[in-house]
């Protein structure tokens, strides 16, 4: 096990997922699917989106503090008892002004999840396996998020009662789950009085390349089924070459994550980005859809060395004092590089079709690596750090 308690671990990762699972399935399938029947329309819905997401971003940083001061399980246990009013309010009582505004309260108690999941994760890391335990933290919910997407929103159409019950059940179950988390506490360690800001230089340093990383596939995220029609490919064509990326993206994340953690996180952060930028700039030559099986695992490998790298990389930096509210600035900038890249990843389609969009991906990536080994090469020579008796959450 990755963790010295693992229950409460599993415990934090249950209500990430079961958290996402409702988020995505009511912003991305519940609300543009059953909104209008429920007069909420196209620009009440994307307010209410919007209004979530930007507060979801906004206050990651200072819900860190937040959680600190009151405790990390009793924020999520605020945040899921929003959710579930939130998502009842939608389906019982529907308001475009209230609907905004839920969301948006949502939104900022929400932030207080990602980061307080990976700060636990960290904290409760073994030794020696802080990459990994990281890696996997931020990884886990990705079954979640697709079941919210492409569940959720065929059953909506199908039967909206049933989706409608399967969403504020599961928020329910996340509920149940925070509170059994609420005196879960997790203090700021190691800053003496006066010192709030030590260590968070290196946390300035890394912010560009959180953004640029992000930034990179974010590109892609409204493009997927228009390059899809562009290269006269299904989403069956696609089974075979997403389950080889997967497969050796599994095998080198637990290879890469166990050099990140015995060595350090620029043995596979490194490669990782190169290998990243070769293959985005391969998918930008004439004929992708013939090389499809030969870069679904150079994909697998690149992400797989980029992620555990970064991670263990991340976990490194982050100063011990308020490392909670350092998690959530990291991923508040990490959100900007998602929230841009559709918008720049359009442009480049407009001008150059999907050419110009994974070369711009595969120059992101070739920046971000230039920035590892000049600018930002004194984030690579850090001591490894452990987790201290001292830094053990109560609760």
């Amino acid at each position: 096990m990755l963790w010295t308690r693992p229950l409460v671990m599993l415990r934090l990762l249950a209500l990430l997922l079961t958290s996402e699972l409702v988020r995505t399935g009511f912003f991305v399938s519940a609300l543009p699917v059953a909104g209008p029947g429920l007069g909420l329309g196209t620009a009440v819905i994307g307010l209410m989106v919007g209004a979530h997401y930007l507060a979801d971003a906004l206050a990651k940083g200072p819900m860190g503090l937040v959680t600190e001061r009151w405790g990390l399980g009793r924020v999520l246990a605020l945040g899921a008892a929003l959710g579930l009013t939130a998502v009842l309010g939608a389906r019982l009582a529907p308001s475009p002004a209230w609907g905004v505004l839920g969301c948006a309260l949502w939104g900022v108690a929400y932030a207080a999840l990602w980061p307080g999941v990976m700060n636990t994760s960290q904290v409760l890391a073994r030794p020696g396996h802080t990459a990994r335990a990281l890696t996997l933290s931020s990884l886990s919910v990705a079954p979640a998020i697709l079941g919210g997407v492409l569940g959720v929103g065929p059953l909506m159409q199908a039967h909206p009662g049933a989706a409608w019950a399967l969403l504020a059940g599961v928020q329910g179950a996340a509920l149940l789950l925070a509170l059994s988390l609420v005196r879960l506490h997790l203090p700021g360690t190691g800053v003496p009085s006066g010192s709030v800001w030590q260590g968070w230089a290196r946390v300035a340093v890394l912010l560009p390349a959180a953004f640029a990383q992000t930034l990179a596939p974010g590109l892609l995220v409204t493009l997927f089924y228009p390059l899809l029609s562009r290269l006269g490919l299904s989403l069956g064509d696609l089974i075979g070459p997403g389950l080889l990326a997967l497969a050796a993206f599994g095998v080198c994340l637990w290879g890469a994550g166990r050099l990140a953690d015995q060595a350090h996180p620029r043995h596979a952060l490194t490669p990782g980005l190169l290998l990243l930028a070769l293959t985005f700039a391969a998918a930008a030559l004439p004929g992708l859809e013939g090389r499809l099986w030969f870069l679904a695992p150079l994909l697998g490998l690149s992400y797989g060395a980029f992620s555990a790298g970064w991670n263990g990389l991340v976990g490194r930096v982050l100063p011990a004092g308020h490392r909670a509210a350092a998690w959530g600035t990291v991923m508040a900038v990490e959100s900007l590089g998602y929230a841009v890249g559709p918008l720049l990843g359009g442009l480049a389609w407009a001008q150059a079709g999907p050419a110009g969009v994974f070369t711009l991906g595969a120059a992101v990536f070739l920046l971000t690596e230039g920035y590892y080994l000049l600018p930002g090469r004194s984030l690579t020579r850090l001591a490894p750090q452990e987790n201290k008796p001292s830094d053990q959450p109560t609760g």
